[in-house]
């Protein structure tokens, strides 16, 4: 009988976060695919547990997927999981699910944490529709062309961004967008955890005084005030 791919939702900081389905289907799949063994085995010892790991990244996803679909087709269950939060939203995963539902393998996806739903619930801005971009170009040239795609765009828009990046990138989301209101969440769901509300300038502002930024970033802006 063939195995199952299950994507299971890890913390995105608080381990506490793991929904006990999910700690239980770790302990028991026959291997997981993860972005970084380090940290996913890190996890599994928090759950006293080892299981057998396969690294899979953006940058050998599709190299792993034909391993992966033998494992599970010998009768192997797979979870599939993040460095943190829901695979696929800006992490890998899509192009193996794709090829587990073409080669007729159950697909199942446990849900927990995401930093994108938590973000858009602490922003205090409009919750739906949404528009979820990942992470921006890391050069402005690009960068602004990807912003100027949402330009019109006349709901929330949700962005990553990493914290060597978030001052260019709040630069370049004033000049294509304006001055928009806006939140940014930072270490979501850690000791250190803030969101910080307001206009994009005055965010821009409040991030530029610090000397460190630290922590991953979840930008969530929204639409361009009307003017009618």
């Amino acid at each position: 009988m063939p195995g199952r791919l299950i994507v299971v939702a890890t913390p995105i900081g608080n381990l506490e976060d793991l929904s006990s389905r999910a700690a239980q289907t770790l302990r028991e799949v026959d291997l997981v695919a993860c972005e970084d063994t380090r940290r996913t085995g890190r996890l599994l010892a928090h759950l006293g547990t080892k299981r057998p790991l396969l690294s899979i990244h953006e940058h050998n996803e599709r190299q792993r997927v034909p391993k992966l679909i033998e494992a599970m087709q010998g009768g192997s269950d797979v979870a599939l999981v993040s460095d943190a939060g829901t695979p696929l939203l800006s992490d890998p995963g899509y192009v193996l699910i794709r090829e587990c539902l073409e080669q007729g393998l159950e697909v199942y996806h446990l849900p927990g944490p995401s930093a994108v739903v938590t973000a858009l619930v602490q922003s205090g801005l409009p919750p739906y529709p949404f528009t979820f971009a990942g992470f921006p170009p890391p050069k402005s040239g690009k960068r602004r062309r990807f912003f100027g795609r949402f330009a019109d765009l006349d709901h929330t828009l949700i962005l990553f961004e990493s914290p060597h990046r978030i001052l260019a990138s709040l630069d370049d989301l004033l000049a294509v967008l304006g001055d928009r209101p806006a939140a940014v969440g930072r270490e979501l769901t850690k000791l250190h955890e803030e969101t910080l509300r307001g206009r994009l300038s005055e965010i821009r502002h409040d991030l530029g005084e610090r000397t460190a930024i630290k922590g991953e970033l979840t930008l969530v802006i929204g639409a361009a005030d009307r003017k009618d």
